[in-house]
């Protein structure tokens, strides 16, 4: 059984009602000794109005199982019959939950049925997760990216990844992941000198003491990760939507790159990638399927969020000038897919998650470019071609309600793009919100390219590059949707929590700077 039926969960406590379980699935047992153990917590994803995957990793082969219920106490709960999980999937399994209540909170558990004694299941590993609306309501979410960098692991003294409990305490409905989820190369060393002389002390695994090259490395990238009891704890209660950036194979990457980099005994970027994107797949709780990273969800009326993948299909990083309409971040089907679905969507608002920002200069050593702009003020060239055609086509059509969200940079801000002080005028204002990092250095601000008209309206930055975590500086983005009036609330909020700035803007309108 690999979907519950509506009519079934709602009867079963996901209405409030009681029934038995299915008849077909074991009952839970307990027996002692030999009982198998999930390892790294559970985690979901890409939760709809209907569905989401479940995430869990074995201690040995088994099979997973899921409880949901709309109740805590499980009452009347519905059990999900999951996949088998070997060693070829190291041990991570996933189960999609399908016919779900829409708008809903819901609860849920894990197990893993050992393969050599029927009927002998592990203790269950509790979470819970929210699924989308299909009508006008509240909704919150929170972003950010960049996790464990730049040697900055897991010290407890310091208050591990901390700010993955203040992301929690939020209660968002979802956390969109603007990439660089780990830091494939970015080793650990066991103790790192502050500058006042305090020292930091990083838990350190076997996969992070090295660039990671072998897809066990790569594996052992995201396992560090759950380490963390702030991480684990936030991933069981707020389903993830997942981008992939640089850092998930190595920095600045792109197809078909030749590594000149004396870390790496495989200088094939291709094949990292390889190796890295199975990992990813194992390990993040996006859905089990093939196909494209980029993806659209949605949130009822108010609500489309546009996952881009910005390097699956990018263009050598040289200076960005070219002014071949065909190259960029995107590709040519993804950047089809996105004008079609934005020209179509009926949504108030339209989250384009952009895991690269679209006017800040990311250089990529002394000439070549790594981001979308190259600091050339005047008209479109190179990588901002193909956004150009993008915002153009949704003036031309009437698109509204446009936002970018992303991270990347290492600092937060607040960017206002307008025609009227832009290279080209064909296009609508719109803003771009940077959040981060999560737990990495600090860094920023970058320059600002004119192409597209951007004005700095806030930032919040170190005063030194490379600054740690201890020293603040880590960031996240909220996103408050009103469900009656459709305003939608940005706040930039630092590794506490606190709101270092907010802006409101009104559904229907075109959004000026404040």
């Amino acid at each position: 059984m690999t979907s519950l039926r509506r009519r079934t969960l709602l009867q079963a406590g996901l209405a409030g009602g009681v029934v038995g379980a299915f008849g077909s699935a074991p009952a839970f047992a307990y027996r002692p000794g030999g009982r198998p153990a999930l390892t790294h917590g559970v985690q979901s994803g890409d939760a709809t109005a209907s569905s989401a995957t479940v995430w869990a990793r074995s201690d040995r082969p088994g099979r997973l199982w899921v409880e949901a219920s709309r109740r805590p106490d499980f009452r009347g709960s519905r059990i999900v019959r999951g996949p088998v999980v070997t060693p070829d999937t190291d041990l991570t399994g996933k189960v999609r939950l399908r016919d779900l209540p829409a708008g809903s909170e819901l609860h849920y558990r894990v197990r893993v049925e050992s393969l050599d004694r029927p009927g002998l299941f592990s203790f269950p590993e509790p979470g819970r997760l929210a699924t989308a609306p299909r009508h006008r309501q509240d909704l919150r979410f929170v972003w950010t990216g960049d996790v464990v960098g730049q040697g900055w692991g897991i010290d407890p003294a310091f208050g591990g990844l901390q700010i993955f409990e203040s992301m929690r305490r939020r209660r968002p409905d979802f956390l969109l992941h603007s990439g660089d989820t780990v830091y494939a190369d970015g080793p650990l060393t066991e103790s790192v000198t502050l500058p006042d002389g305090r020292v930091y002390r990083n838990l350190v695994t076997e996969a992070k003491t090295k660039v990671a090259e072998t897809l066990a490395e790569y594996r052992g990238q995201y396992a560090y990760n759950l380490l963390d009891d702030h991480y684990k704890a936030f991933a069981a209660e707020v389903a993830q939507v997942n981008q992939w950036d640089d850092h998930e194979v190595t920095n600045n990457w792109y197809p078909g790159e030749i590594l000149d980099d004396p870390r790496y005994t495989e200088k094939r970027v291709d094949v990292l990638a390889a190796r890295a994107h199975r990992a990813y797949r194992e390990w993040v709780p996006i859905p089990d399927r093939s196909g494209p990273l980029y993806r659209k969800l949605s949130y009822g009326p108010l609500l489309d969020v546009f996952v881009l993948d910005m390097r699956s299909a990018k263009d050598t990083n040289d200076a960005d000038t070219s002014t071949d309409p065909t190259r960029g971040t995107l590709g040519p089907t993804q950047r089809a897919w996105l004008m079609r679905e934005l020209r179509a969507s009926r949504a108030t608002w339209k989250i384009i998650a952009n895991d690269l920002p679209l006017g800040v200069v990311v250089p990529d050593g002394p000439t070549a470019q790594e981001g979308v702009a190259q600091g050339d003020p005047g008209a479109p060239l190179g990588r901002e071609l193909e956004f150009a055609t993008v915002l153009q086509h949704a003036h031309r059509h009437g698109v509204t309600g446009i936002v970018f969200l992303t991270a990347d940079v290492h600092y937060t801000a607040a960017h206002h793009y307008h025609p009227d002080r832009a290279a080209v005028q064909d296009f609508s204002p719109f803003w771009e919100f940077v959040s981060g990092p999560a737990h990495a250095g600090a860094f920023g601000p970058n320059a600002l390219d004119a192409t597209f008209g951007p004005e700095e309206v806030f930032v919040h930055a170190p005063p030194v590059a490379g600054t740690s975590p201890a020293e603040g500086y880590q960031h996240f983005g909220e996103v408050n949707i009103d469900g009656r009036s459709g305003e939608l609330r940005v706040d930039l909020r630092d590794r506490e929590g606190a709101s270092l700035w907010a802006t409101t803007l009104s559904a229907g309108r075109r959004h000026h700077a404040r």
